[in-house]
């Protein structure tokens, strides 16, 4: 039995995951975790509904959640005629304005299934050892502009030399 994480005596029944969304979209999402009793989510009046126990509560949720889908603005595609709901339904794009009409949609959709909103893995057809040079190449690049901003020049001339032989290879 979990003790409500407000005031620490009745038992959880209300469990809240947040994600804290920082400055910078690359880095992922802070989560917060509160397990609260009914009280304390009523006294900080978090939209829940108590957990349906009987097939009659599960059906009437749905139909309220369909209900709430229904009065949401329809945003459409100019050019294809794709509405926000069929994106939703088919978790795909029509045609190429649909990025940008349903772009935010597509974020928090692909945030919800891969936890990012960046590639962060081996691009298709790429070796290895080139991604590594690549990204070895991109660090270079960025500490010799470090070095001639602090005016280390022979620390950049090293680094120019590094650079210059991973270019050539």
């Amino acid at each position: 039995m979990k003790v409500c994480s407000s005031c620490k005596q009745a038992q959880a029944t209300v469990h809240v995951t947040e994600l804290v969304h920082g400055t910078d979209p690359a880095t992922p999402p802070e989560v917060r975790v509160q397990d609260l009793c009914e009280a304390c989510a009523q006294g900080q009046k978090l939209p829940h509904n108590p957990v349906p126990k009987t097939p009659q509560e599960i059906l009437k949720l749905l139909h309220a959640s369909t209900q709430r889908v229904r009065r949401e603005p329809q945003i459409q595609c100019p050019d294809c005629g794709m509405t926000l709901l069929e994106f939703r339904q088919k978790g795909r794009m029509g045609c190429p304005k649909d990025y940008e009409v349903f772009g935010a949609h597509a974020r928090e959709l692909l945030e919800r299934i891969h936890g990012a909103t960046q590639h962060a893995g081996r691009l298709p057809g790429q070796d290895a050892a080139v991604a590594e040079r690549a990204r070895r190449m991109g660090q270079l690049q960025k500490e010799l502009e470090h070095a001639i901003r602090q005016e280390a020049y022979e620390r950049a001339a090293s680094l120019r030399d590094e650079l210059k032989s991973l270019q050539s290879s």
